[in-house]
């Protein structure tokens, strides 16, 4: 790969993010080199983008050793396949990648995330959970190995855009009065609370205004996706939970917010399309064309906020609670949203009872600390099982 293109490892090509990177990148084929792609156990898919994209590496991280399908891309691609979760951190560690696109969902994308911080690569990070499970020990490596890290969550490269050049440092935050996360409010900010008892999946999964994945509509939908993002701030900009709000905005327009002690408050605008905090990420600190529509505040007319309502968002209500808590309770709200929501997906669970399902195993789970890789994956592990117990509990039950 030429010496003057980055060279760009994709965890998690085949989701919506992978496929954002992958249209900016192709705006830019001079300026970027895409060195691997990696998916869990989507297999045709994935040779699919590697016949696009010509990687040296393709990872199937779901999979055990399979000689065809390593022969299939050797042969159709030139892709070296590599299988098994370990062979993700061996991807994300590798002395020839510059920059690792960190996208893969929930806590499974934790480990290659730490190995990209600890081998100081160019980390952009569309995996808020990294920060959620582990926000000590990561940005300790991050600072330890002198990675730079890149948020690519639209509402944190927003903050990251408003904040003074230097970033998240002590000097840099002093000005800094608050920041704004903003949210959509998704699917069900103005139904009847009622009616929430009978959400199906698909209407969860029906965002109004981003074209996202299942796991993280729902999210969505509950707000905890929110919380999630409160959690990530306060270990991002190294702020305090009552330095972090939240304000509910349905055009999804201004992604952010960062007031100073003088009154002035920054936001970043643009249409809703993660092609814009992807391109700023990859060309950090210049710009380059992410392929966005242009903004055009002219025909939207007006801009809405509102408070979110507790009752009907109690997920947000709870990342709060987790992240005032400290230790493990992050860790241990994560894993129990991840169990519920996967047995929502299923037909298992009323949309409801998410939130009941995430309170009870916080409360059934000792929090511990979290200054180990090790402590956050016991705390994972218990909070999954006692999650998967309560939710199998409720399942054929008024929630």
């Amino acid at each position: 790969m030429s010496a003057d293109r980055l060279s760009l490892a994709l965890l998690g090509a085949t989701g919506s993010i992978g496929a954002s990177t992958l249209d900016v990148v192709a705006r830019h084929p001079g300026r970027y080199g895409v060195f691997a792609l990696c998916a869990h156990s989507s297999a045709p898919a994935l040779l699919d983008l590697c016949r696009r994209h010509r990687p040296r590496y393709a990872v199937l991280s779901g999979l055990a050793e399979n000689a065809d399908l390593r022969r299939a891309y050797a042969e159709q691609t030139g892709s070296e396949l590599l299988f098994g979760s370990r062979a993700l951190e061996q991807i994300a560690g590798h002395p020839d990648c510059d920059t690792v696109m960190a996208a893969i969902v929930g806590a499974a994308g934790l480990a290659s995330a730490l190995a990209a911080a600890r081998a100081g690569k160019r980390v952009l990070l569309a995996n808020k959970e990294a920060l959620v499970l582990a926000g000590a020990p990561f940005m300790r490596a991050v600072r330890e190995a002198g990675a730079t890290l890149l948020p690519i969550d639209s509402e944190h490269n927003a903050v990251f855009q408003c904040l003074p050049p230097g970033g998240s440092g002590t000097a840099a935050l002093a000005a800094v009065r608050r920041v704004v996360l903003t949210a959509s409010g998704g699917p069900f900010r103005a139904a009847p609370l009622a009616r929430l008892e009978q959400v199906t999946p698909d209407e969860a999964c029906a965002h109004p205004n981003w074209v996202m994945g299942r796991k993280i509509s729902v999210d969505s939908a509950t707000m905890m996706n929110k919380g999630l993002e409160v959690i990530e701030a306060r270990w991002l900009f190294d702020l305090p939970p009552e330095r972090i709000d939240v304000l509910i905005h349905p055009q999804s327009i201004v992604h952010s917010l960062v007031e100073y002690v003088d009154g002035s408050v920054l936001a970043q605008l643009s249409n809703p399309d993660m092609r814009v905090p992807i391109a700023h990420a990859l060309a950090y600190p210049g710009r380059i064309d992410s392929g966005a529509r242009p903004l055009d505040l002219g025909a939207i007319g007006q801009l809405a906020f509102e408070r979110p309502d507790l009752e009907r968002f109690p997920c947000l209500q709870l990342a709060y609670e987790a992240l005032r808590a400290g230790g493990s309770s992050p860790a241990i709200l994560n894993a129990a949203n991840e169990v519920a929501v996967e047995a929502f997906l299923c037909g298992r669970l009323r949309f409801t009872a998410i939130a009941r399902v995430i309170a009870e195993t916080l409360q059934q789970v000792p929090c511990g600390d979290a200054d180990s890789l090790e402590a956050v994956l016991e705390a994972d592990a218990r909070a999954r099982r006692a999650a998967t117990a309560l939710a199998a509990r409720r399942q054929g039950k008024a929630a």
